[in-house]
């Protein structure tokens, strides 16, 4: 006879109403490798206390941000001790304005299309295609930054430029984008990273050594790319105006850039 439950031993049911959540979030847990199996008893499945702290865990990295692939390297001790603080500000970078003291609002799909006046479906298939990136790729969170990147969208088929031909720019944009971002991080990887990780410094000070650099990495590459990016547009759009424009067309752009255009370009 199977020896009743007690508080060192949950059946699945137990365990999920223990920690809250559902049974098919445990098995998923267990099939992603997150969590490990039961110990067997016959039929019976019997989980312990260890396995209530690891859904704990779990649920507390997932709060934080982290992807499932990651929290399973830190569940299982294969991450560097040091890159965990690191981690934690990748995948909290632009959460917070440094205007600001309080950390910034994460958005579902839905609250993202309210907010923007842009169809959920829209959002949902510009997301799929890479051209709107979440801030979690485990379960779409998106922000106030990104309510006003979707309304830059917007006003740009208002004024007559046809969907199809900008999501195929978006797309050339995101393949060109990404290869320079894949390249930025390789060259932290390899002189920085590297570097601190075979210091003989400890754990928690090459930690905040990673974590300091990657602070000064992402705004430092972020406004070289956006600033170089609106000199050659803006470069581009001159040399096409003075091969192609009319006089009068000269004269506004001329205006225009009398003006000092980047200091009103939108943030």
């Amino acid at each position: 006879m199977v020896a009743a439950s007690t508080p060192q031993r949950f059946r699945v049911e137990e365990l999920a109403a223990h920690a809250d959540v559902s049974v098919d979030t445990i098995r998923f847990y267990q099939k992603r490798r997150l969590l490990p199996p039961p110990a067997r008893e016959g039929r019976v499945g019997w989980y312990g206390p260890e396995h209530a702290s690891r859904l704990e865990r779990i649920r507390d990295l997932q709060r934080r941000g982290f992807s499932l692939a990651l929290i399973r390297r830190l569940l299982d001790g294969t991450l560097d001790p040091a890159d965990e603080p690191l981690a934690d500000a990748v995948v909290h970078a632009g959460d917070r304005d440094d205007r600001r003291d309080e950390p910034e609002e994460f958005l579902t799909v839905d609250e993202l299309a309210t907010r923007s006046g842009v169809p959920a479906a829209l959002i949902e298939a510009i997301a799929r295609e890479g051209l709107l990136v979440p801030r979690s790729h485990d379960e779409a969170r998106f922000t106030d930054a990104d309510v006003a990147i979707v309304q830059h969208g917007l006003r740009l088929l208002e004024v007559g430029l046809p969907l199809p031909e900008l999501l195929a720019l978006a797309r050339r944009h995101h393949a060109g984008t990404r290869a320079v971002a894949e390249d930025a991080v390789a060259l932290f990887d390899e002189h920085v990273r590297k570097r601190v990780r075979a210091s003989g410094a400890a754990d928690d000070e090459k930690a905040q050594e990673l974590v300091d650099a990657f602070r000064v990495l992402l705004p430092s590459v972020t406004a070289l790319v956006a600033h170089h990016f609106r000199r050659v547009l803006l470069s581009v759009a001159e040399e096409h105006l003075e091969a192609v424009g009319e006089p009068a067309e000269l004269a506004a752009a001329h205006e225009e850039a009398t003006r000092r255009l980047e200091s009103v370009w939108p943030a």
